[in-house]
């Protein structure tokens, strides 16, 4: 097998364990989440998880190759920090507790991110268009990820920083002002 495809095929195998572990990691911390939005974002990235790795043999497939995950060590870790997260998150404030597993799950996208960005690199250079637009697919889905967590966690630390400061404020739950209410009736 040329050397391309060989990294390619390996870089492959890491990937597919790497979901693998996901599948079993993102219950367990939609379950620790505390906000309803963090919590449907990470039952959301399962069902798209879920399609990772069905693109994931897809791809084995078209390279004529077995889908043979292949032990995913910094996936490990990741997931191993992220039991601590939720560990650690039982005995913290739900604010705290819910920016923490914000934290731990963007380093899984950015793992994921790297990763899928190389393996669809090498899917192209060896002329395996196919496979690129299908690693494509799953590097938008897991860009997505990681902003949708930044869009989650940007109110989540306004307001664990205003309880801080001593204000009682939730900021899903602030009514609008009257102020806005008369702006937006203008605009229209």
């Amino acid at each position: 097998m040329p050397q391309l495809k060989e990294l390619l095929v390996e870089e492959l195998q890491d990937l597919l364990h790497a979901e693998n572990q996901l599948t079993a990691a993102l219950p367990k911390m939609a379950e620790a989440a505390h906000a309803p939005k963090l919590k449907e974002a990470f039952e959301k990235h399962l069902q798209q998880t879920q399609n990772h790795v069905q693109r994931l043999q897809q791809a084995f497939s078209l390279l004529g190759e077995k889908a043979q995950p292949k032990p995913c060590k910094a996936m490990m870790g990741l997931v191993e920090e992220g039991k601590e997260t939720i560990e650690e998150g039982e005995e913290k404030e739900p604010l705290a507790a819910d920016l923490a597993l914000i934290t731990a799950a963007q380093k899984v996208e950015h793992y994921e991110i790297s990763g899928y960005t190389s393996v669809r690199a090498l899917a192209r250079q060896i002329g395996m268009f196919e496979v690129a637009d299908l690693l494509s697919h799953t590097l938008g889905e897991e860009e997505s990820a990681d902003y949708l967590l930044c869009a989650i966690g940007k109110p989540l630390m306004q307001e664990a920083a205003l309880e801080d400061m001593g204000a009682d404020v939730n900021l899903e739950n602030v009514p609008q002002s009257q102020d806005s209410r008369r702006k937006k009736a203008a605009v229209r």
